[in-house]
């Protein structure tokens, strides 16, 4: 099913993204630096990323896009196998038209397919990925393009995407060949052991719960509640240590009902929790 699932999606993806391409630079033109936030809260700094080295792979796409939902597992992939954006090249996905809510929902249902760690994504509005679209002007969706660490655009178009490969040999176009390498201390195995782990209590709550959860090592921790209509009303971090770990999350200022409340540890896996909280 899987397959078949993807062979459709990648039809589609023929059709609809074939002329795609970044219009708001040439290749060889400089970008203009940028700083967005992504639905864990991290804040990625374009400049910053290039300063230390890193060949920068963007997807521009949109949630309900069938040709981004069938490719992004393949981008996905292309993260994990070169560090988790620790190696040589730096993956950011960034929304021409999503909300937290709707990208944070596209990353669970989409981006983790095949089982691999999703790279960052951004929303339009609240992550600030509206003025990198409109200074990049993608024509099409998914657009997947190359900044390099001088900050020039190298590639405008990385199309047909298939398989990992196809992104692979446009990073190799670029004259950059990046090293495969691990993502971090934590791997997503035992992340995801963690999260399979993970528990709040009290639930139902009235003014607060507690995320429980044992970590290998110690590492960033995201919650983002979502409630049932898809909006985000809270997002917060914590800094997790080795061992047990007891992160307060207030639910006074919720209504009544349920919520969903998903939590990821780095970059590295995510759980999706359901809250109750009555009055």
């Amino acid at each position: 099913m899987k397959k078949l699932l993807f062979s459709l999606g990648l039809v589609a993806a023929t059709a609809f993204a074939g002329n795609a391409q970044v219009t708001g630079y040439s290749v060889g033109q400089t970008v203009s630096d940028f700083t967005v936030t992504d639905v864990h809260g991290n804040t990625h700094t374009l400049s910053d990323i290039t300063n230390s080295g890193k060949l920068v792979v963007i997807d521009f796409f949109f949630a309900n896009c069938g040709p981004c939902q069938g490719t992004v597992p393949f981008f996905s992939e292309l993260h994990e196998k070169y560090g988790c954006n620790e190696g040589d090249i730096f993956c950011i996905s960034i929304s021409s038209q999503d909300d937290d809510a709707a990208v944070l929902q596209f990353e669970n249902t989409y981006a983790t397919q095949g089982g691999f760690s999703p790279a960052p994504a951004v929303s339009t509005t609240q992550g600030g990925g509206a003025a990198v679209v409109s200074a990049f002007s993608p024509t099409a969706y998914p657009t997947y393009c190359i900044v390099g660490a001088d900050m020039k655009l190298k590639n405008g178009d990385i199309w047909p995407v298939n398989s990992v490969a196809d992104l692979e040999n446009g990073i190799t176009g670029t004259g950059v060949t990046p090293t495969e390498m691990s993502c971090g201390s934590l791997s997503t195995e035992v992340a995801t052991l963690a999260l399979n782990e993970a528990v709040l209590f009290p639930n139902p709550s009235t003014s607060a719960t507690t995320l429980s959860v044992s970590l290998e090592t110690s590492m960033e921790v995201n919650v983002v509640v979502v409630d049932m209509l898809g909006n985000q009303v809270a997002i917060t971090s914590f800094d997790g240590i080795e061992g047990a770990n007891k992160f307060e999350i207030p639910t006074d200022a919720l209504a009544a009902g349920q919520y969903i409340v998903s939590v990821s540890l780095g970059e590295q896996a995510t759980r999706r929790l359901n809250l109750t909280v009555v009055k």
